[in-house]
């Protein structure tokens, strides 16, 4: 597409910004790094594109960073078993991402000799590489012109051009609109900028556009409205399902967990027992689907909300001991420790479950002191 000297323009500016601006992450490679040579890792710039979907930079800073110290490499994450990336995965959500990475290392390390294809189209063939994760990886680690296209980008390029039409319809729209932007020179740091800009200037709300490099030649701006752009469609109801969860504390304290199936929602996890509720029908609110019979506790409710509707919890508890749960014939599972518990691949709707039955669960415990001895 040819670049328009009104694009180019507004390129150039916001490149130069970011040169002056860009913030310090830890996949990052910023413009100082790659003045002395410094390359984009593309296993980096993939893991962090992955993490960040759906998920803001500062949750994701420490778990990149347990990542890659666990597992440097690409092939590294392929050879883990998948329980142990599950476990690292926790708490950050959405956890089909977690199980398509580990199938994306696999196929990168076994399919590709350990090395990322450098072409949105070949990124696009590996497991949970969509659209835009292709084009960002395509532009930050290849320097391929790629059109990149997050909320953050969308978010600038409608109120620059002032976008009338509503998301999602809007995005091809827009993505055309990005790629006559996107340079040829530099568009990894083109995409960064972008990203950079739109969430520390042109924010969702009251949006800093006095300090924005291209303020002269925004249309959302000059109609004194910026706040209007993105349009959205409007928004469905998301509906509420129903269900309960049992926590079963063993004579030691110990809490019998269980694995969910491999697919599905929250596929693979660490879950405490609960009935069969979905994103479409509810399910049982009492204890007649309980794991174990005995005095079960209504300790209230929890709520969680998943992308397309909110999950209500009654959670029950109940003091059992083992040889009365192994003589009731209750599936497969295991009474985990509660000093270890952190260390499950429990989603962030079983540890709310959990700490609504055992309110400081999770608490880090106390170290013993031990005496000081005499110097004498």
């Amino acid at each position: 597409m040819t670049k328009s000297p009104a694009a180019a323009d507004q390129t150039g500016k916001i490149v130069a910004w970011y040169d002056r601006h860009h913030r310090d992450l830890p996949w990052r490679i910023s413009p100082p790094m790659a003045a002395r040579g410094i390359r984009p890792d593309p296993y980096k710039v993939w893991l962090s594109e992955v993490m960040l979907q759906q998920t803001t930079v500062q949750a994701v800073k420490s778990y990149f960073t347990l990542f890659t110290a666990k597992w440097p490499t690409v092939t590294g994450l392929a050879e883990a078993e998948t329980e142990e990336v599950m476990k690292a995965w926790a708490g950050l959500g959405y956890y089909a991402r977690a199980r398509n990475l580990k199938k994306c290392a696999e196929a990168v390390a076994y399919s590709h000799g350990g090395r990322f294809p450098d072409t949105e189209e070949g990124l696009k063939a590996l497991p949970g590489i969509g659209d835009y994760t292709a084009a960002a990886i395509a532009a930050i680690a290849f320097d391929r012109p790629a059109a990149v296209l997050d909320g953050n980008v969308e978010r600038v390029i409608s109120r620059l051009n002032a976008v009338d039409a509503p998301l999602p319809g809007s995005k091809p729209l827009m993505r055309a609109l990005v790629a006559r932007m996107t340079p040829t020179a530099r568009p990894g740091d083109f995409a960064q900028a972008m990203m950079d800009l739109g969430a520390t200037i042109c924010t969702p709300k009251r949006p800093a556009c006095a300090l924005c490099p291209v303020n002269e030649s925004c249309a959302a701006l000059a109609s004194d409205d910026p706040e209007r752009f993105p349009v959205k469609a409007g928004k469905k109801e998301r509906p509420v399902r129903l269900g309960a969860a049992f926590v079963a504390i063993d004579e030691t304290g110990a809490v019998f967990l269980r694995k969910r199936p491999g697919h599905g929602l929250l596929g693979g996890m660490t879950e405490v027992p609960n009935t069969d509720w979905t994103a479409r029908q509810d399910g049982d609110t009492g204890t007649d689907t309980a794991p174990f019979d005995g005095k079960w506790h209504d300790c209230g409710t929890v709520v969680h909300v998943f992308t397309h509707f909110e999950l209500r919890l009654t959670v029950f508890r109940s003091r059992v001991s083992r040889t009365t749960a192994a003589g009731q014939g209750v599936g497969p599972g295991w009474w985990e420790p509660e000093e270890s518990l952190a260390g499950e691949a429990l989603p962030s709707v079983m540890k709310k479950a959990i700490k609504q039955a055992i309110p400081d669960a999770f608490q880090p415990r106390p170290r013993a002191i031990e005496p000081m001895q005499s110097r004498g």
